[in-house]
């Protein structure tokens, strides 16, 4: 059904500084006291500017199959869209079956202000488990819920010691069920990621491999007794918003997704580094120099492919059509990202809807209160189901 509108969700009113906040994270609201959030409040952030309406750059037209032909009704839309999907997980490498019967193993838990907070394990790929924190509100029936990705899942949760981005805590805060996540047990050796089936039998893109595993991680989350299915959203900032993205676009169970400054198309700035061969650019080791791409040290693996063939990650965005996301853009997503996004835009004018993509702007790459906010805000209106 045609929607060009945000519903309107409940939110959360009171404030209170929550006792032992690490450094100088702003304080969550109390859960039990709850008040209507106007849309207007973020509808600012669905519009282009002016100077940027209706540019669509270089970037080729999803609207257009990879054989020249048009793109002209929803029917051929659903056609295209098989296509952009089916062609980049086959470059990427295809997903092993979904964990369907995925659920979570508690260990340990701890009352918070306004939640519990419940660590956890789960299957995230196949025959490996990880570590996790749910965070459950205190307020009964069914809730939403959000999956935050990181590089290990104690900073979302609010114990990691890193200003503004504990995503998880502060969504709980609102009512929001949050399972925080991460690839903590490969920090050590910087790598961030799993391999499958092993390190030297590997067969799919480290970053395609992190969505399936935050798909496993939709299925684990949904079987939890107060979770709506229908409403999770996921979310992650810089190595998360990279993460977050490709989930949220190749799984499309995930009802929306917010992307915090992950560099939302390719572009060899030194952040915006998805030749890494833990994104992107997995090759047979060694592995190349980390850094930007030069000539003594130039890129390897399929990067160098979607780059000489004229792939970019916003036929990737497309694939969310019609649910919604936003950036929230910092200095490696700014403004002129709008471009790239303005296709997106077309995809959901063809299906019919309007409000569907969204980006807000800082100055650094950090999140802040105030970004932060607007990300609260997007998943309060559109994770609504009344």
């Amino acid at each position: 059904m045609k929607n060009t509108r945000l519903k309107l969700l409940t939110a959360i009113g009171l404030l209170c500084w929550c006792a032992g906040c690490k450094l100088n994270q702003p304080a969550i609201p109390r859960a039990m006291v709850l008040q209507q959030v106007d849309w207007r409040e973020i509808t600012p952030y669905f519009t282009p500017p002016d100077s940027l309406k209706n540019k669509f750059g270089m970037y080729r037209s999803p609207l257009v199959f990879y054989n020249g032909d048009s793109v002209r009704t929803p029917a051929d839309w659903s056609k295209r869209r098989k296509e952009i999907r089916d062609t980049w997980m086959q470059m990427m490498g295809e997903w092993p079956p979904l964990l369907t019967d995925n659920k979570l193993e508690y260990i340990d838990s701890a009352s918070k202000d306004g939640y519990v907070e419940y660590k956890v394990r789960f299957e995230w790929l196949p025959s490996l488990k990880t570590t996790a924190y749910l965070l459950k509100p205190e307020r009964k029936g069914k809730k939403p819920a959000v999956i935050t990705v990181f590089y290990e899942p104690e900073t979302a949760a609010g114990t990691g010691g890193k200003p503004h981005r504990d995503f998880a805590r502060q969504l709980a805060g609102r009512g929001f069920v949050t399972l925080s996540t991460g690839t903590s047990e490969v920090i050590a050796d910087t790598s961030f990621v799993r391999f499958y089936p092993d390190f030297e039998r590997h067969k799919i893109e480290p970053l395609s491999l992190l969505a399936y595993a935050s798909a496993n991680a939709w299925h684990a989350l949904s079987k939890v007794a107060d979770v709506d299915a229908t409403r999770i959203g996921i979310t992650g900032h810089s190595y998360g918003g990279k993460w977050a993205m490709f989930a949220s676009c190749l799984f499309d169970r995930f009802a929306c997704a917010a992307w915090s400054d992950p560099g939302i198309v390719f572009d060899e700035r030194p952040d915006v580094n998805y030749w890494e061969p833990y994104y992107l650019g997995y090759h047979t080791p060694p592995w190349r120099k980390r850094g930007v791409i030069t000539v003594e040290n130039p890129a390897k693996g399929l990067y160098v492919k979607l780059r000489n063939e004229n792939y970019d990650l916003h036929e990737l965005h497309t694939l969310m059509a019609p649910r919604p996301f936003l950036v929230s853009g910092g200095s490696e997503d700014t403004e002129k990202r709008w471009i790239p996004l303005n296709h997106s835009i077309a995809v959901n004018r063809l299906l019919g809807y309007s409000d569907r993509v969204a980006m807000s702007n800082r100055k650094e790459h950090s999140p802040n209160e105030d970004s932060n906010e607007i990300i609260y805000r997007f998943f309060m209106n559109y994770l609504d189901n009344d």
